[in-house]
């Protein structure tokens, strides 16, 4: 069964990187191989966005969320991770023409608000995504250890080598042309491993006595936090960035937004309805809980390789969008606009080797996510009103500042120090709480707004 696995996940990857390959220009120049700027339709987009968006991640968090919390939070989870896509498809058209030959969310941000926003975007843009990064290709080894004898070290390898194969040499076309087939392969592995999992024989009451759900405070408490963390970060994802520009037109981005956002939603829910359905089977979900894994325990053996396949295809989907993304945000952050093609490559290679070493040690990345994600909330609001006519810099300096302040009160308040408010504010329990967030939303968003208003400064240009 081994020498099988092998044989399987390497015919997996060795696709992918066919398909990448077939992508490549012979002739590209460092912007197309960034952006592919103006080519891709809103099909090719709405799977794209699916594909880069989902990742391991779904086979643990809304499972889990799902077995405890309930169906309130898988809900706040699934329209969480689709708004990222429809907040582009609404503001993306008017990014567009501000910054036509745009390359990255850092830009963005120098054009309306300057160089120390650019620098506090970039730098929270490549945590969030190296976070990512680390933690997919984690987890894949957890996951081919959990359901193989294979090592997952091999595997975890295997992935980063090969999507460098393709994103190396086609940047983001080859990105964009897995990603079709990546998002088509993971919804066919989803349904036939539902479909099995429904009929084998798993107890499906009509009743859920044996589930006990969160309180409905507690439930709407976690769907809120995990919307706004979701959101906030996911905003901040170059590799989204980027597809914004290599749309090919504000149409087929608008469309392909939508339509990838809706699929996200299915997708997660269905995912998370997986998880209430492990509880109420009365499985053992395992410590830490792995309810959708724990499903697999009742179904045929064969489908614990179908659903490694799964996790396979869903890591490298993200995993290489990942890659391209902070390639693009590296060089657009580098004030270069003439750097070679060759240049573009190493760095695409170079951003890989401190995350495979992360990633070969097995630690956990949550807190360092949760962070990530805080950080995100506090400056995304004053970032994305670089739009409004009335934004001027120091509006969004004032607003990203206060709100980074904001994360701290709740903590303070509760515990009477600013250092406890500090430290709650770092989820060292690992566990994501609603005020913080919500703090750092509205003050960000409040300041922002205040001091554009009170400014003496002409406004902007629509």
């Amino acid at each position: 069964m081994t020498y099988l696995t092998i044989a399987v996940l390497g015919a997996a990857l060795l696709g992918f990187i066919l398909l990448g390959l077939a992508a490549r220009r012979p002739e590209t120049r460092a912007d197309d191989y960034l952006t592919a700027r103006n080519s891709q339709s809103s099909t090719t987009l709405a799977l794209s966005f699916v594909a880069s968006g989902m990742g391991a991640w779904i086979l643990f968090a809304p499972p889990e969320i799902g077995a405890f919390v309930g169906p309130l939070a898988v809900a706040g989870y699934a329209v969480g991770s689709a708004l990222p896509f429809i907040v582009l498809g609404l503001f993306g058209p008017a990014i567009r023409r501000r910054l036509p030959q745009g390359r990255s969310i850092a830009e963005f941000a120098q054009d309306c608000h300057g160089a120390v926003v650019q620098r506090c975007v970039a730098f929270i843009s490549i945590l969030y995504m190296a976070c990512f990064l680390a933690a997919e290709l984690t987890a894949i080894g957890a996951i081919t250890e959990l359901l193989s004898e294979v090592p997952g070290v091999w595997v975890i390898l295997a992935v980063a080598l090969s999507t460098l194969c393709y994103t190396t040499i086609g940047g983001l076309r080859a990105s964009l042309a897995t990603d079709r087939w990546q998002a088509l392969l993971l919804i066919m592995l989803l349904v036939i491993v539902v479909g099995v999992v429904w009929r084998s024989g798993l107890p499906t009451p009509a009743v859920t006595e044996s589930w006990s759900s969160a309180p409905p405070e507690a439930a709407l408490s976690v769907a809120l936090t995990l919307v706004i963390a979701v959101t906030a970060a996911n905003l901040f994802h170059q590799g989204y960035w980027q597809r914004l520009w290599a749309a090919r037109d504000d149409r087929s981005l608008v469309r392909g937004a939508w339509l990838g956002g809706g699929i996200t939603v299915v997708v997660v829910a269905v995912v998370g309805a997986l998880g209430m359905w492990a509880a109420v089977a009365g499985l053992e979900l395992g410590s830490p809980p792995i309810p959708f894994f724990a499903l697999l325990s009742a179904a045929p053996a064969w489908l614990a390789l179908l659903a490694l396949v799964l996790a396979v295809t869903l890591v490298a989907s993200s995993v290489d969008t990942l890659q391209n993304g902070l390639a693009s945000l590296l060089v657009s952050s580098s004030g270069s606009n003439r750097m070679s093609l060759t240049a573009a490559r190493w760095i695409t290679v170079l951003v890989m080797l401190p995350v495979v070493l992360v990633a070969l040690q097995g630690v956990s990345v949550l807190r360092l996510f949760l962070i990530a994600d805080l950080l995100c909330a506090a400056i995304v609001v004053p970032v994305m009103l670089g739009l409004w006519a009335r934004m001027v810099p120091a509006a969004a300096m004032a607003g990203g500042a206060a709100g980074l302040v904001a994360t701290i009160v709740p903590g303070w308040l509760a515990h009477g120090s600013p250092q406890a408010g500090l430290l709650a504010a770092s989820f060292p329990d690992g566990i994501p709480t609603l005020a913080p967030f919500v703090y750092a939303l509205l003050i960000s968003t409040l300041v922002s707004i205040g001091v554009a208003l009170l400014s003496k400064g002409q406004p902007k240009e629509a």
